[in-house]
């Protein structure tokens, strides 16, 4: 099974349009957008080619296609206008006997983790900082974000496919930057 994720697309218009692209070409089993994907939020600037409807048209395209959790940006109304479910806190997958809890990141996250067992992994967005860490009972991933990359990272997604997560930039391509083993 391939999965595609992504989070903090932020209502980028540009950069959306480029994860569409690359999912285009990645052809995963499913995207999994983890939150944050019409508004900016009031502590992030705008992303470039900032446009909400633009974005939510791009996605509803594409909606069979989508699992999707709430970031802290998405609002009722959101659900009005999008074609795919977007309200839920969390979404858990099973994938080769390890249970994968996807949520945002801004109740449950890499410092305050929901109940796991060990073998587990945390699946969040939020940070805006792609990253796999190892704790003690559980790995916690994030893909980065496809539109306000922070800490000098890159507009960034993942993919998980055969127990490993590739780490992506829509800035070069799709160039895979990093490598790691769930």
């Amino acid at each position: 099974m391939r999965w595609m994720i992504a989070s903090d697309i932020h209502g980028s218009a540009k950069w959306c349009e480029k994860l569409i692209e690359a999912w285009k070409l990645e052809r995963p089993e499913r995207l999994l957008l983890l939150g944050d994907l019409l508004y900016h939020g009031p502590r992030n600037d705008l992303p470039e080619d900032y446009a909400p409807k633009k974005v939510l048209a791009m996605l509803n395209e594409i909606a069979p296609e989508l699992m999707c959790v709430r970031g802290n940006c998405e609002a009722e109304v959101d659900q009005m206008v999008l074609d795919f479910p977007v309200m839920a806190d969390y979404g858990v997958l099973m994938l080769d006997g390890r249970l994968i809890y996807m949520t945002h990141g801004h109740v449950y996250g890499e410092d305050n983790p929901p109940p796991l067992k060990t073998g587990d992994v945390l699946l969040c967005g939020h940070t805006h900082v792609p990253v796999l860490r190892r704790h003690e009972g559980f790995t916690y991933v994030n893909p980065g974000s496809v539109s306000i990359p922070k800490n000098g990272s890159a507009h960034s997604y993942c993919t998980l496919e055969d127990g490993w997560i590739e780490w992506k930039d829509l800035d070069r391509d799709c160039a895979v930057w990093d490598r790691q083993r769930l």
